[in-house]
């Protein structure tokens, strides 16, 4: 079942009223927006990263999935990488390519996506999907956060041990190993930990907002958003259709993994970009503009893949 644009947009519209929250509130009143996305990546995320792992049970998708996201990745890293050296930008700006041209919003923006447009089973592969982009993004996104700091300049150890003291990797493993030892959590624990973990996602969007509202005319270039639209739209979801071939997956577990390699930049790489001062303002300017532009490429993946299909 394919659905048609405006039922898409429809989809769309909370995550901009939620966006425009932050904007509106940074304009009219003013934050410290750093502080709120750091108060979202140390003490919030880890307990939505905690809660995925722990509720979705590992399963044998999960390994062609796995080998599909990573085999993406690597390809899309190397494009980023590539980008940023014909265009002789320094290490923060490849940083920032790869943070906003290879990390999808495959969670809180194409779950709801495929479940209007799949129905419940094919929620199931977005939820793995989601699950193993969220281990990768907490990983090498954060790695490439931290390698193309604008304000401390860290050695590959140094990137690494920053990673390792990341409290959300330490929720991914704590989740991880509660579920294979089979282990319930008492339901006190598990109230408070659905709690925050529900307010995240809208709490990095505010972040986001805020972080757009100080944004100035010119600081970020077209032909660095061209380059990141590129990557996002046009490389990843041309990937995504070689491997799925590659790996002979069946229809529709092929076009929800085309159509979820096509979402927009993931809004998590602004809290990254923030807190490492990494290219922020293109980071955070990439994730509204392809999600914006997402409202009419998101329905055109759509109809592309019902066609093949």
């Amino acid at each position: 079942m394919v659905v048609n644009e405006m039922e898409v947009i429809l989809i769309v519209i909370p995550a901009f009223i939620i966006f425009g929250l932050g904007y509106i509130g940074q304009k009219t009143i003013g934050f410290d927006h750093r502080s709120l996305a750091s108060a979202s990546l140390y003490l919030m995320y880890p307990f939505l990263a905690f809660q995925t792992f722990y509720e979705n049970d590992v399963t044998l998708e999960y390994l062609y999935i796995v080998v599909f996201c990573v085999a993406l990745m690597v390809i899309l890293i190397g494009g980023s990488m590539l980008l940023a050296k014909l265009r002789n930008q320094p290490r923060s700006m490849s940083s920032a390519y790869i943070l906003a041209g290879v990390f999808m919003n495959s969670g809180n923006y194409g779950v709801p996506i495929i479940l209007f447009a799949f129905g419940e089973a094919g929620v199931d592969y977005a939820i793995i999907m989601m699950v193993v982009q969220s281990l990768l993004m907490n990983t090498v996104g954060l790695y490439y956060a931290a390698r193309g700091s604008k304000t401390t300049t860290l050695s590959m150890k140094d990137s690494l041990v920053k990673i390792a003291k990341m409290p959300i990797n330490h929720a991914v493993v704590i989740g991880l190993l509660v579920q294979f030892l089979d282990v319930r959590m008492p339901d006190f624990i598990m109230q408070a930990v659905d709690l925050i973990a529900a307010a995240t996602i809208p709490t990095i969007m505010i972040a986001l907002g805020m972080q757009l509202a100080t944004l100035k005319k010119g600081h970020v270039k077209n032909s660095d958003l061209a380059g990141i639209f590129t990557l996002r739209f046009v490389v990843s979801p041309l990937v995504a259709l070689v491997l799925t071939l590659v790996l002979g997956l069946d229809p529709m577990l092929s076009s929800i993994l085309i159509v979820l390699a096509a979402m927009p930049t993931a809004a998590n790489t602004t809290m990254y970009a923030l807190q490492f001062n990494t290219e922020p303002e293109l980071v955070s300017y990439s994730t509204l503009v392809t999600t914006v532009v997402s409202i009419g490429t998101v329905p055109l993946m759509l109809w592309l893949v019902g066609a093949v299909a």
